[in-house]
């Protein structure tokens, strides 16, 4: 039964560090030749927004910093009186009036979330020669040739999508914020691997989304990106992940907002991820694993055989030490990927490798109950609108009030809508 522990223990770290291997390998080969002006497509990036997100003015800044010869921006505010309009006109003062436009969301579907009502109003008023969809979210702060990259990835035929991720270094090292940061560090592993598509960072050709029907799956759906591997690979295209578009997210959050972020990740995921089983596998597996182990070592002892109960112990303490060694070698990639781009990379207060190894622990027990939660999820708050599932394309959202201020609403999650 140990050796057998001990076995199945092993075989689990090996498996995890060549998936975390492999994503270091990609990142560390994401330089790569960029269209000339004359290759660049013409690009509407749209940005919807609900709320006066902390990094808001960042983003619109380096938006209007692109370097790129052809696009628009289309801002997206499903209400006047939203506290994002006094940022946005403060942002666009001294801009020119024709490299932007502001839509207010002029008939909120109720068949799905408030961000897909705003990508179906956007796609169904732009003009014909617009050949690609930029998404971001207002916690993404695109740098000069985010445009760029992301159009240059879909020059292939068979690739119908662009996509980056995020990576967290916040700038409080608060218990919220790092169990985020733990779990998305494995989560990007596990998204680029399943190809998935990170709507904070996504282009997508308008023909696709005419042939893969994308915009009558949004007008039923919750969320608007993790389905778009499946709609894609029906026409015969994929999701292309873009290393140079790891994009550092300096935002904090509490251990409460980060449970019901979470949550909705997963969400997404059940509703629209191909491979959803596998991920409920693996972490039922993880968490039973360690389960069986401590149990095991408890019996061991008890029939007065410490030292196989401390082998158990110590192997699953190597286990977890290997298993959060990943950190810094993944974030030492993504980080020179940023540095490249000019940003500063520095923890403000670096957590210490004791602290790290009990936030993993955390995160593993938050993800787990986050995860099972999910299971059986019916409603879902998302910025202060409730809405009810009843399966991937049954979506109801339940009455639609303007946004209030996140002091009434403390566990919304920092995101846009």
């Amino acid at each position: 039964m140990n050796i057998a522990l001990l076995g199945i223990l092993i075989a689990s770290l090996l498996i995890q560090l060549f998936l975390a291997a492999g994503f270091v390998f990609r990142l560390q080969r994401w330089r790569t030749p960029l269209n000339e002006d004359a290759s660049c497509p013409q690009a509407v990036v749209v940005l919807c927004l609900r709320g006066g997100d902390p990094f808001l003015a960042k983003c619109i800044d380096g938006l209007l910093s692109q370097n790129y010869p052809c696009f628009h921006i289309q801002f997206m505010l499903d209400h006047l009186d939203d506290p994002a309009l006094p940022i946005l006109k403060k942002s666009l003062e001294n801009v020119p009036v024709d490299r932007y436009q502001i839509h207010f969301l002029e008939s909120p579907l109720e068949t799905c979330s408030l961000k897909c009502s705003c990508l179906v109003q956007a796609i169904e008023g732009l003009p014909g020669s617009v050949e690609v969809l930029a998404l971001l979210d207002a916690d993404t702060i695109p740098h000069s040739n985010w445009l760029r990259e992301l159009t240059t990835a879909l020059s292939s035929e068979r690739v119908g999508a662009a996509t980056g991720n995020r990576w967290y270094l916040p700038t409080h090292s608060s218990r919220g914020a790092l169990v985020r940061y733990v779990w998305n560090a494995a989560a990007v592993v596990q998204m680029y691997w399943y190809e998935i598509a990170w709507g904070g960072t996504l282009a997508i050709k308008l023909e696709s989304i005419r042939r893969a029907g994308i915009l009558d799956r949004w007008r039923l759906a919750y969320g608007e990106d993790t389905m778009v591997r499946k709609a894609l690979s029906e026409i015969g295209e994929k999701v292309a992940f873009v290393p140079s578009l790891m994009m550092i997210n300096r935002e904090d959050c509490t251990l409460t907002s980060f449970r019901n972020w979470v949550k909705r990740q997963l969400l997404s995921a059940r509703l629209y991820h191909p491979f959803w089983l596998w991920v409920v596998g693996h972490a039922i597996f993880s968490a039973a694993l360690i389960i069986c182990i401590l149990l095991s070592s408890i019996a061991i002892a008890i029939q007065g055989d410490f030292i196989g109960a401390g082998v158990l112990l110590l192997s699953l303490f190597v286990y977890q030490l290997c298993l959060t060694s990943m950190l810094p070698w993944i974030e030492r990639a993504v980080c020179t990927i940023a540095q490249s781009r000019g940003e500063e990379i520095d923890w403000p207060s670096k957590p210490s490798w004791l602290k790290l190894l009990w936030i993993a622990w955390l995160t593993q027990w938050t993800y787990t109950w986050a995860l099972l939660s999910c299971l059986f999820m019916k409603r879902f708050n998302w910025r202060g609108i409730e809405y009810e599932v009843d399966g991937p394309w049954s979506i109801r959202m339940m009455g639609y009030h303007p946004f209030r201020s996140e002091r009434t609403e403390p566990d919304s999650a920092p995101r846009s809508i």
